[in-house]
């Protein structure tokens, strides 16, 4: 039997007393990850590597909201959570839907734990 197409997994946990899910999936061009808190995808961002830098070592990103609430904690939040994911995958954009009450930096360091039992790339 061959592999299947699209990749998925999920995953649900608490955090910091909040139910959390996360849901990965691969495609072949990129990676779409939604972190909700509320049941819903929320705010969607495209976290894409800059091409235009010119040190490799440290690549820089550029986040768009395509739906939802365009504000610079959203753009601050999907770069550190997306960030990881397009480097390890290979340097592919993240589709990245984001719904969270705690938005703290301990609940980004748990959510980032979540997203790696989750990975699909």
């Amino acid at each position: 039997m061959s592999e299947p197409v699209i990749k998925t997994k999920q995953a649900q946990r608490e955090v910091n007393g909040i139910p959390t899910e996360v849901i990965c999936t691969e495609f072949s061009n990129y990676i779409f990850v939604v972190l909700t808190q509320y049941g819903k995808i929320g705010t969607l961002i495209s976290v894409t590597p800059d091409s235009r830098s010119n040190d490799i070592s440290t690549p820089t990103f550029s986040t768009k909201v395509l739906l939802g609430r365009d504000e610079p904690l959203t753009h601050v939040c999907a770069k550190n959570l997306a960030m990881f994911v397009s480097q390890e995958s290979g340097n592919r954009p993240v589709l990245l839907g984001l719904a969270l009450k705690d938005s703290t930096i301990d609940a980004i360091k748990q959510i980032k734990e979540i997203i790696k039992s989750c990975q699909v790339w």
